[in-house]
């Protein structure tokens, strides 16, 4: 009878990280949520792309409502909607699917509505139970990035295809020039051809997301602490891993002062949740040939997406320099 118990408790225990019914209803009030809110996002990107000639010529452009919540425009943010919760989606979906793939607990995405920007600032997953292996670590860590890459590809080249030559709106008071990833300036490269002086390529809400899908591919990726790129370089380089983490919250800091105050903003997250990655079970477990080879992989995939500047003229020292000049 002790035997039979023990059988069964080690099986409910197998089959824990596989039940889904537990507070549930909050993983779908938040996607809910936070779809509400990039769409709300989606109808302001929609109408400044179909409007985009006119703006760049008249900022103070102030339409009707009936212009502003036309069909096209909603379809459109629909569109834009779709594509950006997808790449999420399929990210965290990734992380979720490897925890699944190894008996690990975790959650479904938690998504977090924010009505402005972008309409969301992220999704994650909570892993509930110890990841005991390093390829185990490895897997969970590549799988949402990869995913995510993979995703925002396709995003990238359809809405650039349907993206804008418009006069340059650098100069124009209120406008945001966006930063561009390598990726981004090949595919760019291969699309437009010949683009006049002076001239601007206004993304299509489709290419936007896409931009936004490798803007936190390549974010994740940093190789520190919680994110995905410090789980992979822990299975890969064990305990050595901090100091890596710590030259790149150094260069956090730098690329804030030299191209966006945003990264202040990520290094004292980081700082706040931790830059050690907790000790796994196996230390001495090397990775396999194959891993180490996707490992070149992740790197290529990061220096790919990287954006050093995703907003403009919002670096510490451009910032500081326009205080001083209006004193």
């Amino acid at each position: 009878m002790k035997e039979e118990q023990v059988r069964l408790t080690a099986w409910e225990e197998v089959r824990l990280p596989f039940s889904l019914k537990k507070k549930i209803w909050l993983n779908v009030l938040l996607f809910v949520i936070t779809a509400f809110s990039t769409f709300y996002v989606g109808i302001s990107l929609s109408f400044n792309y179909k409007n985009a000639e006119i703006l760049v010529q008249n900022s103070e452009f102030s339409p009707d409502l009936s212009v502003v919540f036309s069909p096209e425009v909603i379809g459109l943010s629909i569109i834009y909607t779709a594509v950006l919760l997808g790449i999420l989606l399929g990210h965290e979906l990734g992380h979720f699917l490897a925890c699944r793939y190894y008996r690990i607990n975790a959650t479904l995405p938690y998504f977090i509505p924010f009505p402005n920007l972008i309409g969301t600032m992220g999704a994650f997953i909570k892993i509930k139970s110890p990841i005991r292996k390093k390829h185990q670590l490895f897997d969970i860590g590549i799988a949402g990035p990869l995913t995510g890459f993979i995703l925002s590809i396709p995003a990238l080249v359809y809405g650039l295809s349907l993206s804008k030559v418009v006069p340059s709106i650098a100069a124009k008071e209120g406008s945001i020039m966006l930063g561009d990833s390598l990726l981004l300036k090949i595919i760019e490269g291969m699309i437009f051809k010949n683009i006049p002086p002076n001239s601007d390529i206004f993304l299509h809400p489709v290419a936007f997301a896409g931009w936004v899908g490798l803007l936190v591919t390549a974010l994740n990726l940093f190789p520190m602490g919680q994110l995905d790129g410090g789980h992979v370089s822990y299975a890969l380089l064990g305990s050595k891993s901090r100091n890596l983490a710590r030259v790149f919250l150094a260069i956090f800091f730098a690329l804030g002062i030299f191209f966006w105050v945003g990264w202040f903003l990520w290094a004292f997250l980081i700082l706040f949740l931790g830059m050690k990655h907790p000790q796994i079970e196996d230390e001495t477990e090397s990775l396999s040939k194959g891993r180490k080879i996707i490992a070149y992989v992740i790197v290529l995939i990061f220096i790919l997406s990287f954006i050093p500047d995703p907003i403009k003229g919002y670096n510490l020292v451009d910032i500081l320099r326009e205080l001083w000049l209006f004193k």
